[in-house]
C-alpha cells in the first residue's frame, strides 16, 4: 500500500459526510478555502501541536489551522509569547505571521459539522497524521489540545487512549515523544474559565522545558 502523503488533498473525497458539508459551505461561500486545511509551520519543527479539525469559519475560511476563529487568538498569541512564533497574526491570514520550531496540524484535516468528527472520519484521516509524523524528523514534543486529539495522536502512536491520562496538563513519554495535554483553546473553554490565558501558557513553557531537556 502507498503511504499517505503528510497532507491531505485539498478536495480529499475521502468520508462522504465531510465532502458533502465542504460543497455545501462552498455554494455559500465560494471565496473561503473550503478544503483540507494543510498543516501550517516550521517543517523541521520539534513541537507539533494537534488540534481536532478546522472550524467551520477558521481553517475552513482561510486555509490555515486556527486562524479566523477565537482559538486562534489565544494560541498564536501564547505561540508568540512563548518563543514559537513571530509577527503579525490576521485573523483572515493576511499577515506575516511565522511560525518557529513548530507546526500546527489537525487530527482531521476537513472541516466536520457541528465542530465533531464522527470516529469513523478520524480513523479515514488518521494516515495522513501517520505520514506528518513521520515527515518532521526533529520531532520530541507533541501537544494535544483537547482530548479527542489527545487519542487521535495516541492512536496514530499506535498506543490506546489509556496510554496516558485524559486531562488538561496530563504528560507522557510515548513512543520517543513527550506528549503533552490541554484543555482545548475554544472559546466556550475559555469564557467559562475552564482554561485561563496563565494555564495555556504554562504548557508551552513546559513544551519548551522539555525541548531543553532533548537537545
Amino acid at each position: 500500500m502507498t503511504p499517505y502523503p503528510p497532507e491531505a488533498p485539498r478536495d480529499c473525497p475521502l468520508c462522504p459526510r465531510l465532502l458533502a458539508y465542504r460543497e455545501e459551505n462552498r455554494r455559500q461561500n465560494p471565496g473561503w478555502w473550503n478544503g483540507a486545511a494543510p498543516s501550517f509551520g516550521d517543517l523541521n519543527a520539534r513541537l507539533l501541536v494537534a488540534g481536532l479539525a478546522p472550524g467551520r469559519t477558521g481553517a475552513n475560511r482561510t486555509g490555515r489551522p486556527f486562524t479566523g476563529d477565537h482559538a486562534g487568538l489565544l494560541l498564536y498569541g501564547t505561540l508568540k509569547k512563548t518563543g514559537f512564533a513571530r509577527g503579525r497574526y490576521d485573523p483572515d491570514g493576511n499577515d506575516d505571521l511565522e511560525l518557529i520550531d513548530c507546526m500546527i496540524t489537525n487530527a482531521v484535516r476537513c472541516a466536520p459539522p457541528g465542530n465533531k468528527p464522527l470516529p469513523i472520519e478520524e480513523a479515514t484521516c488518521r494516515p495522513f497524521l501517520v505520514s506528518r509524523l513521520a515527515a518532521l524528523p526533529r520531532l520530541k514534543v507533541i501537544v494535544t489540545l483537547g482530548d479527542v486529539s489527545r487519542r487521535n495522536v495516541l492512536k496514530t502512536l499506535g498506543r490506546p487512549a489509556t496510554a496516558m491520562p485524559a486531562g488538561h496538563g496530563a504528560e507522557a513519554e510515548i513512543e520517543g515523544y513527550r506528549l503533552i495535554n490541554s484543555y482545548h483553546c475554544s472559546r466556550l473553554n475559555t469564557n467559562t474559565g475552564r482554561l485561563t490565558a496563565a494555564m495555556f501558557e504554562e504548557i508551552f513553557e513546559r513544551a519548551r522545558t522539555a525541548l531543553r531537556s532533548t537537545a
